[in-house]
């Protein structure tokens, strides 16, 4: 994943230094800094663009409600852009649910409920259960209210939830659109959950102490820090569209049958957490095949099972992606790769269902992996049948391969080393008279690695992505996506040279 300027992060440190220094110890980050400001950066510029790119894992912060109270509106607002679905009719939020958020100065990672189908087990049970597959992955919640409307039995149900969860709760009193609104916003009160925000989404009134609001309850980074609990167990998400193989693949894992499985797609009700020994280590199993769906409604339980995925992969260190190769990969199989890589999680790719594939159809998948997934090539694959076990033992060696890219380090010396080579042998192409040159950089963190480059002018997405396969090649990251931020020189900074 490249960006010109997209710090994301998912790493924790356990001091302050650290922390503020992204990956770079003390001594490293003080020789970073004099050869920034010889080349001429500011050093302030320097410094924010490390923390950012070191930045422990985002918060999530769920955004709650029943149909129509204009979720999918106020997350517009809180991103800056319209990007999830509005429109004046419930049911159309859909695919991705998940955005990243700033506000005053903080990241934070937004996830917006918006989308679902009335009759799905019922209007009131539907908006239960997305609100609580989002709040099992949030660190804070946003509830939205018609404040024109006031309390309903629906959103009373979802005020259950949300104190059985226990989660810090700020309450958005919606389609506030001026003074008159506030007396209306100000009964919801009796809900219990503390000040109600009035808010009108739709023009941006009030949106911005309603932030702040949340900025108080949503912490630093989350509370799981990955990996760091000696001996404890790493933890992977099972992830893939209903009926690839998801619970049969547990219950083999595991030994025995642990979770109920059946032909009908959507059978697994709950998610399951189980601790297994696999490969002589202990690990912590997500199952994520929990939807609940009805069959005729397909819209519907594809929402759930997006919204329940990312819930799982917010969870995870390692998201190994169920495809049944029985069939073609499809455009949810992509969506939900997708899903895994911009979480910055490490991914195995699981090819279910091996045993039953002819010669025919083994050679038309390897042609539809190559032009369906080849922007993944660097993730480990696996071909195995959780019905008969074949090929199970290879699951952890590539795990383990997957893991250990994700956590990849490369000293800041040896990367411009490398970068100082590359740019020599294979330039960037010269754009309107002139040609920007990678000067320096650093990798400012890692789970996933994320580096950070300073240039001489605006770099291509096409000479990014050069770098990024030459990277993998010197250095490996096998099984994990790569984040690059690109910092451009401002002529300003030239003059202080």
């Amino acid at each position: 994943m490249n960006d010109q300027i997209q710090p994301d992060g998912s790493d924790a440190y356990e001091s302050a230094h650290e922390y503020e220094h992204g990956a770079l110890g003390d001594a490293e980050y003080a020789e970073f800094m004099e050869l920034a400001a010889e080349e001429g950066f500011d050093i302030e510029d320097v410094e924010g663009a490390i923390e950012a790119a070191g930045h422990g894992p985002l918060p999530v912060l769920a955004v709650v409600g029943r149909p129509n109270v204009g979720k999918s509106t106020l997350v517009n607002r809180m991103i800056g852009r319209r990007e999830a679905v509005v429109e004046d009719r419930p049911g159309v939020t859909r695919d991705r649910v998940t955005y990243e958020a700033e506000w005053a100065g903080r990241r934070f990672k937004v996830v917006d409920t918006g989308g679902w189908e009335q009759d799905v087990l019922g209007i009131d049970a539907s908006v239960a259960a997305q609100a609580e597959y989002a709040i099992e992955a949030a660190d804070a919640v946003v509830f939205v209210v018609d404040a024109k409307v006031g309390a309903t039995d629906t959103d009373e149900a979802v005020v259950r939830l949300l104190r059985k969860a226990g989660k810090p709760v700020v309450l958005c009193a919606n389609k506030v659109d001026g003074p008159s609104g506030e007396a209306d916003a100000a009964y919801l009160w009796n809900l219990g959950l503390g000040e109600p925000h009035p808010v009108s989404a739709l023009h941006g009134r009030g949106t911005g102490d309603m932030l702040d609001a949340v900025l108080e309850v949503l912490p630093d980074a989350p509370e799981q820090s990955f990996g760091t609990a000696i001996g404890g167990p790493r933890r992977i998400a099972l992830i893939g569209r209903p009926n690839v193989g998801k619970s049969s693949l547990l219950n083999k894992v595991a030994g025995e049958e642990r979770v109920v499985v059946n032909e009908l797609a959507g059978t697994t009700r709950d998610p399951v957490d189980e601790i297994i020994e696999l490969g002589g280590k202990t690990w912590k199993f997500v199952d994520t095949a929990g939807i609940r769906k009805r069959v005729h409604l397909q819209q519907g339980a594809d929402y759930y099972a997006s919204l329940r995925t990312a819930a799982a992969v917010e969870k995870a260190e390692v998201a190994v992606v169920l495809i049944d190769a029985s069939e073609s990969i499809s455009v949810q199989d992509q969506r939900i790769v997708t899903m895994a890589v911009e979480a910055g999680r490490a991914m195995v790719i699981a090819f279910n269902k091996w045993d039953t594939l002819d010669e025919e159809r083994r050679y038309y998948l390897e042609r539809e992996i190559e032009t369906e997934l080849g922007q993944i090539a660097w993730a480990p694959r696996v071909n195995v049948s959780a019905r008969t076990g074949r090929h199970m033992e290879k699951l952890v060696p590539a795990i383990e391969t997957a893991l250990a890219g994700w956590e990849t380090r490369v000293p800041t010396g040896r990367l411009n080393a490398f970068l100082g080579e590359l740019v020599s042998a294979h330039p960037h192409p010269i754009r309107g008279g002139k040609q920007p040159r990678i000067l320096f950089g650093t990798q400012a963190g890692t789970k996933p690695p994320r580096f950070v480059l300073f240039a001489s002018g605006f770099i291509e997405a096409g000479y990014r992505r050069f770098i990024e396969r030459r990277l993998r090649e010197e250095f490996g990251f096998e099984g994990t996506p790569i984040h690059i931020s690109v910092r451009v020189r401002e002529k300003r900074g030239a003059k202080k040279k």
